[in-house]
């Protein structure tokens, strides 16, 4: 067997587990060779529906619609899936290889043999709630930024390199070094999804099993798999505390009652809070959407939408702004077409209507975020002086 194979027993099946490197020119030929030697009952592979339809529809982006992404609050989302998409693909072209290929092989191979094809990857998007839910509004601040700037990072790597990382002590360094930074992201991208794959892996049919993964998660599967979990409570998307949804409202409505306070004691300083209110939140979101160079509805529409969207936790000002980009500049299919390689660069980024529309959203909602911090702290403030 290559030394990238692992074979384990597990409640009397045999289960290979091929490390592969997703970008690798020899991870496909390690896939078929042990599928023809094996001849397995199931061939499990790291995918979850919607990237296994990724697979069989490439140009799927093409089906978006981005006013519908922005109505089902799905812009976060898609903008990691097309940044994380866009770097794997980058490599992938330094490499000369297309990526997944070691994937699309353990597809082709079930077809050829007859084998079961099992999807053991948890779906994308509960990944990448999970990991939202799990961090400050700071944090997601810091994630977000290394997240854009990591596609711009034009650092080379050799075919050595990526043959490297199939090695477990490799491995090992950089899940370190990963956890000493984002200790969730670890946690919820790795460790979680070890026990997913794991599990179902495991429970695939029949006696022989071939399992296609990541190199990352072979040494957490080995170690996992002898063990039980409440594969429910994995895929679930952790609901809001009770106590963030109620907070979520009193800090609202103590802003309102606070204001009327101030009208009770002084009209005139009541006005002036109402105006502070509206220029730091209208403002800042304003300002959050020019830096993503949205068009000027779309910076009025953040203005005046801000100040009333911040008082309510089931609104955002982004949407409206990312509305009246939306339809102002409507994509067009090229846009589309070069969607994966405009995100390569900060020039594409903000040429491209998509990816410009999703900066629109997600700047104006940050804005004015910071806005509602500081008009909030403004009238705290105005509020406990008046009453001394």
């Amino acid at each position: 067997m290559n030394q990238n194979i692992t074979k384990i027993e597990v409640n009397g099946k045999e289960i290979y587990l091929i490390g592969t490197a997703h970008v690798s020119h020899t991870s496909r030929q390690d896939v078929k060779d042990c599928i023809d030697e094996v001849k397995p009952d199931s061939i499990c592979i790291e995918l979850d529906e919607e990237r296994f339809e990724a697979f069989n529809n490439p140009k799927r982006w093409e089906n978006n619609d981005i006013i519908e992404v922005i109505k089902d609050k799905k812009t976060g989302y898609m903008l990691a899936n097309l940044i994380l998409s866009a770097y794997q693909r980058r490599i992938a072209k330094k490499m000369d290889v297309q990526a997944g290929q070691e994937m699309i092989q353990g597809i082709e191979s079930a077809k050829e043999i007859g084998a079961n094809l099992v999807l053991v990857d948890r779906n994308i998007q509960t990944t990448f709630k999970r990991i939202y839910r799990k961090h400050s509004f700071f944090q997601k601040l810091k994630l977000i930024s290394s997240l854009v700037m990591s596609i711009f990072d034009d650092e080379d790597i050799s075919s050595d390199d990526i043959e490297s990382l199939k090695q477990s002590d490799a491995l090992d360094v950089a899940l370190k070094e990963v956890s000493k930074e984002y200790p969730v992201v670890s946690e919820v991208l790795i460790h979680e999804r070890d026990q997913v794959l794991a599990y179902k892996i495991k429970n695939a049919p029949g006696n022989k099993i071939v399992a296609v993964l990541g190199a990352a998660h072979i040494p957490g599967i080995k170690e996992e798999i002898y063990k039980t979990y409440d594969i429910k409570e994995l895929e679930s998307i952790p609901a809001k505390k009770p106590s963030a949804k109620i907070i979520g409202w009193i800090i609202p409505l103590a802003i309102i009652a606070m204001i009327l306070s101030l009208f009770s004691i002084n009209s005139t300083l009541g006005w002036e809070q109402v105006i502070n209110w509206i220029l730091w939140n209208g403002s800042l979101s304003a300002l959050g959407v020019l830096l993503a160079w949205g068009h000027p509805l779309a910076i009025i529409v953040a203005f005046i939408a801000a100040p009333i969207t911040s008082l309510n936790p089931l609104l955002a000002a982004g949407w409206f702004a990312g509305l009246a980009e939306a339809f102002i500049r409507k994509p067009k299919v090229k846009d589309f077409e070069n969607l994966l390689d405009d995100v390569n660069s900060i020039k594409g980024f903000y040429k491209n209507r998509i990816t410009h529309i999703l900066l629109v959203v997600i700047f104006a909602n940050l804005f004015s975020t910071l806005g509602t911090m500081i008009g909030g702290f403004d009238v705290i403030k105005n509020f406990i002086q008046s009453f001394l």
